[in-house]
């Protein structure tokens, strides 16, 4: 199962102004691009799944992987067609979130762009609510 972990980085944002926090995700074009590309060969995946993990030196990270199945309790958010899946112990983590990726020379991630955080670490693979 690790190896189809994807990459994903936390940013504190001060300067964007605050999502609408009716809006559990939000995907910004870049990430429904990049999330479309990693799902045109796998048809038995229903969409991308977004969960947190208790882990790295500031507590929660992110966990991206591919959804087969919608869990009981999971969220979905549909947007341009694409569906994430927003695992049930990061609902309230992830409420007026931005979701976007990055491709450059130094890194290719999914990035979240999350209002609630409080802190991150240095690396900025971790964070704290």
């Amino acid at each position: 199962m690790a190896a189809n972990m994807i990459s994903a980085t936390v940013r504190a944002v001060k300067t964007k102004p605050l999502l609408s926090r009716r809006a559990a995700l939000v995907l910004t074009p870049a990430a429904i691009t990049k999330i479309k590309e990693l799902l045109t060969d796998k048809p038995d995946v229903i969409g991308m799944k977004v969960g947190v993990k208790q882990r790295g030196c500031n507590g929660l990270s992110y966990t991206l992987d591919y959804a087969k199945e919608k869990s009981k309790f999971d969220e979905i958010v549909e947007q341009d067609g694409v569906k994430v899946l927003i695992d049930k112990k990061a609902q309230l983590t992830l409420l007026g979130t931005e979701m976007d990726f990055f491709d450059d020379k130094l890194t290719t991630e999914f990035v979240f762009n999350n209002p609630n955080i409080k802190g991150t670490c240095g690396c900025g693979e971790s964070f704290t609510l």
